[in-house]
């Protein structure tokens, strides 16, 4: 998959929304609002226990899981025995984390922000100018983003 991280609208405006104090999966997650109908204060809510790789449980990337909830807003199945459509999301998932693994290595918060096993403190670290100087995630949610919007490209929607 080709990415061009930089020239990526919803990578920039994702990382826009991080830079704002939005958590790494808000960020992804709302750079799509456009994509999906629901309201903004509800997307707020539905992506909020995902940062920090849920909850700062730093476990699945944060970015990662809002990618995936963009993937199945716009591509999901809803027949719950549907096996066939169940199967093509589920590949489509592994696709994009596919993806994203790539690109660093891993789609665990903890493995690629280099800490130790284990949940971090509850309590959100502030965002401050340090903060964002040492933290990879700006580039992160952009990333995560640009490669939704690539695989939107690659597969478009219908209707």
């Amino acid at each position: 998959m080709e990415l061009d991280v930089e020239n990526s609208y919803y990578g920039q405006k994702a990382k826009k929304l991080f830079l704002e104090g939005y958590n790494c999966s808000q960020s992804v997650f709302l750079a799509f609002e456009d994509k999906y109908d629901m309201d903004h204060s509800m997307a707020m809510r539905l992506s909020s226990s995902f940062g920090g790789g849920m909850g700062r449980l730093r476990e699945v990337c944060g970015a990662v899981s809002g990618m995936f909830m963009v993937a199945g807003l716009l591509y999901g199945y809803d027949e719950p025995k549907n096996f066939e459509a169940k199967s093509e999301h589920y590949a489509r998932i592994q696709e994009l984390a596919g993806e994203y693994r790539v690109r660093n290595g891993s789609i665990v918060c903890r493995e690629i922000l280099g800490l130790g096993k284990g949940k971090d403190d509850p309590v959100p670290s502030r965002r401050t100018k340090e903060y964002y100087q040492k933290r990879p995630c700006p580039d992160l949610v952009a990333m995560a983003a640009a490669i939704m919007e690539e695989y939107i490209r690659e597969n478009p929607l219908e209707g």
